[in-house]
């Protein structure tokens, strides 16, 4: 007997963790939801675009729950911001954000989070080398909305928006990436050595 949720295809490590109802996927949406904000508090202030966990959070959140409850956890984030939420970094709000300087990064969170939670629904988070390489396409993916919208927003020249929305991030991405690949593995192993102790 199938249960009504969210989750869309193959099983995800939330779908290790717990089991798949509706009532859990809301919870989980808005657990990722709640962890973006918590981790777009933690900023180096830069301008025009400040160094933020944000991206790792989001590398996170669509893994963990997959695509579509990735992508709609990072939508929620938006939403909440939107209404005045102070979840965006520096504890900012509002429809200003999403049409600024880092409105861009901001929607890439979503087809991010639905590209690395697609591929761990493809078992390509289980081992380090998979996991590197999707968080590093969904990084990928994050950057190249993050400097459309910020060429658009500011206006500048190609190698301006690359200084503004680039350059200061490539270290800490690849960092992020790096931290995601080796946390999301290790827990499949735990999860598998737990089941394991259970039988």
């Amino acid at each position: 007997m199938s249960t009504l949720s969210l989750s869309i295809g193959r099983p995800t490590l939330a779908d290790r963790l717990f089991s798949r109802s509706l009532a859990t996927d809301i919870v989980l949406v808005t657990a990722g939801a709640a962890v973006t904000a918590v981790a777009s508090q933690l900023y180096i202030p830069i301008q025009p675009v400040p160094i933020t966990m944000q991206t790792l959070a989001v590398l996170l959140v669509g893994s963990t729950l997959g695509a579509a409850r990735g992508a709609l956890s990072m939508v929620l984030y938006m939403a909440l911001g939107l209404v005045g939420l102070p979840v965006f970094s520096e504890g900012a709000s509002g429809a200003a954000v999403l049409f600024g300087a880092t409105g861009g990064y901001i929607v890439g969170f979503v087809f991010a989070a639905a590209l690395t939670g697609w591929l761990a629904q493809r078992n390509w988070d289980k081992k380090f080398l998979g996991a590197a390489i999707s968080f590093s396409a969904g990084t990928v993916v994050i950057f190249a909305f993050g400097l459309i919208g910020l060429a658009i927003v500011l206006g500048g020249t190609l190698e301006q928006t690359l200084a503004w929305g680039l350059y200061p991030f490539i270290l800490g991405g690849v960092v992020k990436a790096a931290l995601a690949a080796a946390i999301i593995p290790a827990t499949w192993k735990l999860a598998d050595r737990i089941d394991a102790r259970r039988n």
